[in-house]
């Protein structure tokens, strides 16, 4: 796809997509969680040229759980990267195995929760009133299928949330990337020459959500290609429901 093509369709969806959705107004400062991978790297790019048109500002927060030999050369990229786009950026440790064997979780569960933790008290610091996280359709799609293999209640078909609130943080927690796929993601990283670090563990297939994200999605998709956009829609209407009901 042409550049003038994709910025026509995607970048305008992007827009269209938070302004609807009032994800960013005038006045906000938007903490984005920088990982460094390509979710991030596409969010803090995209909200850094909006935030001129928009009247907010960005700053970034980078975790490092110290979990991969790759940790360190990930936080040293995201400080370059926020030094390229002149955006402030604080950096927190996590120390994730101490804490997963202090409140016996799994690894994966102990980072998730220390790292809000985390940008919670980066919002604080930054005085942002935002929190941004790169999560896309695709990752709505996995989380609702997710849920549906572990036997779920409805609430669990609801998704990935447009938006939520953080315990014991001010600051609100919105997902500006929900309307563009992963392939999307990638494409916008190349036409706009972006660089990015990758976690090997993503591609192993031990972990579910791996097996769903590169095995179960594509074979659902030879038979319906808009599978991801229908799960969005369906989500959003079971989450409307259970609103409604209260």
């Amino acid at each position: 796809m042409l550049k003038r093509n994709f910025n026509a369709r995607v970048w305008g969806r992007m827009q269209t997509f938070s302004r609807d959705n009032t994800l960013v107004v005038p006045g906000d400062r938007v903490l984005v969680a920088f990982s460094s991978g390509p979710d991030s790297v596409c969010l803090a790019h995209f909200l850094s040229h909006l935030a001129g048109r928009r009247g907010f500002s960005v700053a970034l927060c980078h975790v490092n759980h110290g979990l991969r030999g790759g940790a360190k050369a990930d936080e040293k990229f995201a400080a370059s990267f926020a030094r390229t786009l002149r955006l402030d950026c604080v950096v927190k440790k996590a120390a994730v195995k101490a804490y997963a064997r202090r409140e016996k979780l799994s690894t994966e569960h102990a980072a998730r929760n220390l790292r809000y933790e985390l940008l919670a008290q980066a919002a604080k610091e930054l005085r942002c009133n935002k929190i941004a996280t790169g999560h896309h359709l695709d990752d709505n799609a996995e989380t609702v299928l997710l849920n549906l293999l572990r036997g779920t209640s409805p609430q669990g078909l609801t998704g990935i949330p447009l938006r939520r609130k953080l315990k014991n943080c001010s600051a609100e927690l919105v997902r500006p990337l929900l309307c563009v796929t992963r392939a999307e993601i990638m494409l916008y990283l190349k036409h706009n020459g972006l660089d990015y670090r990758t976690d090997e563990s993503n591609d192993c297939e031990d972990f579910t959500r791996n097996w769903v994200r590169k095995t179960l999605l594509p074979l659902l998709e030879t038979k319906q290609p808009k599978f991801r956009e229908h799960l969005l829609i369906l989500s959003g209407k079971i989450a409307r429901l259970i609103r409604e009901r209260g």
